[in-house]
């Protein structure tokens, strides 16, 4: 049975519009992105079988050109499909932050860290700089490490901050293995970075870490 047989009530597009996107499962969200299913699968069947191939929709959309294509049913377009509305997402909440805009919402934050640092490989260390008022001045990636790590001179943050004539700012980097507790290294280098920025009377707001969730040094009492 085809998707345009099920009841009204059970097609992905329908729901969507009578019941919202949150009513949706992973499943059905990404068979309206996939559009179409093949000879004997629908859209739905080809979206569980690729959530059951790569364990998590994330796992899907971080999946590499070749592997991806070399799907029944699945090809370059379904590909670009995919990685435009991922694109779409991330510029969704970078809009959120744009230039001058106040930060009113931890989860406002949290949304937009996320989604610039989650899908990299390799270890990112970012300031999104902040004026007096905590409105949005930049966001700067400053450092690349490797897989397990990027080597942070507070040197260059202050003066990187001092050039964008930031207040305060928000710390933040990522854990390409998923895991966001922080590591006795990720604590020395927010107290560095504290008192190196605190010379020069920039608060250091938060010290937020991306993995497969988020964690805020301020919540545990670390800043």
């Amino acid at each position: 049975m085809t998707i345009s047989q099920w009841p009204s009530a059970e097609k992905p597009r329908e729901k969507l519009v009578n019941r919202g996107a949150n009513a949706l499962s992973d499943a059905e969200l990404l068979a309206i992105l996939l559009r179409t299913g093949v000879t004997g699968s629908t859209a739905v069947d080809l979206a569980r079988q690729l959530l059951l191939d790569y364990g998590s929709i994330r796992a899907v959309l971080d999946a590499d050109t070749k592997s991806f294509c070399s799907r029944k049913g699945l090809g370059l377009a379904k590909f670009v499909q995919l990685q435009a509305a991922l694109e779409i997402a991330r510029r969704h909440l970078s809009e959120e932050l744009e230039y001058g805009n106040c930060l009113t919402r931890s989860e406002q934050t949290r949304n937009y860290l996320r989604a610039r640092l989650r899908d990299y490989k390799y270890e990112v260390f970012a300031c999104l700089m902040l004026d007096n008022r905590n409105r949005v001045i930049a966001f700067r990636e400053l450092f690349r490490g490797t897989i397990d790590g990027a080597s942070v001179y507070p040197r260059e943050v202050v003066k990187q901050a001092l050039a964008d004539n930031a207040a305060a700012v928000i710390l933040a980097h990522n854990h390409p293995s998923g895991v966001c507790e922080p590591s006795q290294a990720d604590i020395r280098i927010t107290e560095r970075l504290q008192k190196a920025l605190g010379l020069v009377d920039i608060r250091v707001l938060d010290h937020v870490i991306v993995g497969d969730g988020i964690n805020c040094l301020s919540e545990q009492g670390l800043i």
